[in-house]
């Protein structure tokens, strides 16, 4: 992302003035800013894939929204279609399965598909969904490589469908303050940013520690918040990384599922990021970027809420808003708009931080620094 003018960043924030939840200062505002109680504009209609933890998560914020909902299930358990369906008034001809998920192409209820699947099936579910026509929310990390990743976006342009990744920190407030403060130059040029991210991970058979289905360990499930907020915190994009791996359990943490991960990325103009990952520590979720100017820290940076933050001009007061609902509404303008968001949230953002991350794994088997062209 290159530094651009207040006037061009206020004109950004225009153009997305129907679905970006901020005013030109970023101050307060309240859910009523979004939409109107009575809004009755277009709504992205969209079905769930993969109805685990998170997915319940996404389905309560969505409750919320102005511009989605959901009218769509699919998943591989038919006790949960039943209780879902329940919950959420979904007719059982928007219902599906793994195995015909397929249908979606012919169904005018859907238009987008939110796949929530465990990392490695976000390369298959994502194409599919591409192949039927139907725009795709993937949640992150996109894939578990650049090159499967590389291969979604390829199928979504095919298929002149959408694909959007779901970065909710992207339409976070006090995030969206930091990067306005550093685009208008308020904290000078950036010198440093510091990513922490990290929690003790529980229950050892989860599929989050199974390599064949998360494609690694905490890097990509955590550690891709210290790289992708590094990414539009310094506002440039890395040309370097280092990284070096470290493990204390090899029981829990199998070969190929990474512990703990210290990386450091270099950018052009010279700015430093050093980050975190691990499923380890708890307590972890810190950005901190110094400008020659000033300085700007969320803590925590990246959890479910409240953002809370400070800066070298005192604490960021925007109010919360579940992110989850703010992401949705978001993409429903992206999608059915055309708004281009502050922070990308596109295929070809995941299909970055991917190559990052192909890129530390890499770094951290040779002991080698590593060239990055993204």
């Amino acid at each position: 992302m290159m530094k651009n003018s207040r006037r061009d960043f206020l004109q950004k924030l225009a153009a997305s003035a129907m679905t970006m939840p901020v005013l030109s200062s970023y101050g307060a505002f309240s859910k009523l800013d979004l939409y109107p109680p009575s809004y009755q504009g277009p709504t992205l209609r969209v079905a769930l894939m993969g109805l685990g933890g998170y997915a319940s998560r996404v389905a309560a914020a969505m409750q919320d929204c102005k511009r989605a909902k959901i009218t769509g299930l699919i998943s591989g358990t038919p006790s949960k279609i039943k209780d879902w369906r329940a919950k959420y008034d979904i007719p059982e001809k928007n219902c599906y399965n793994y195995e015909n998920f397929d249908n979606v192409k012919d169904n005018p209820d859907i238009d987008a598909v939110y796949v929530i699947t465990p990392n490695a099936l976000h390369h298959e579910h994502v194409i599919r969904v591409a192949q039927a026509g139907k725009h795709a929310i993937c949640e992150k990390p996109m894939a578990i490589n650049a090159k499967e990743g590389q291969d979604m976006v390829d199928a979504c342009a095919k298929a002149n469908v959408k694909l959007l990744v779901g970065y909710r920190m992207h339409f976070e407030p006090k995030t969206l303050e930091v990067v306005r403060m550093r685009t208008e130059g308020e904290l000078g040029n950036i010198k440093f940013f510091q990513g922490l991210c990290g929690f003790r991970i529980g229950d050892p058979n989860q599929w989050r520690l199974d390599k064949a289905l998360a494609g690694g360990g905490a890097l990509m499930d955590i550690g891709i918040y210290a790289i992708n907020g590094a990414r539009y915190m310094v506002g440039e994009e890395p040309v370097w990384v280092t990284a070096q791996e470290t493990k204390t359990d090899n029981v829990k943490f199998k070969e190929g599922v990474d512990e703990t991960i210290l990386f450091q990325l270099g950018f052009p103009s010279g700015a430093l990021a050093s980050c975190l990952s691990t499923y380890n520590m708890n307590y972890l979720d810190r950005f901190f970027l110094n400008g020659e100017n000033g300085f700007a820290e969320l803590q925590p940076s990246t959890g479910y809420g409240p953002i809370k933050g400070r800066t070298n001009k005192g604490e960021l007061s925007q109010p919360h808003i579940t992110h989850q609902t703010l992401q949705m509404d978001e993409m429903a303008g992206i999608i059915l708009d055309d708004n281009k968001p502050i922070v990308p949230v596109d295929g070809l953002e995941g299909l970055k931080d991917l190559k990052i991350i192909d890129a530390i794994y890499q770094a951290c088997a040779t002991g080698n620094r590593q060239e990055l062209q993204l």
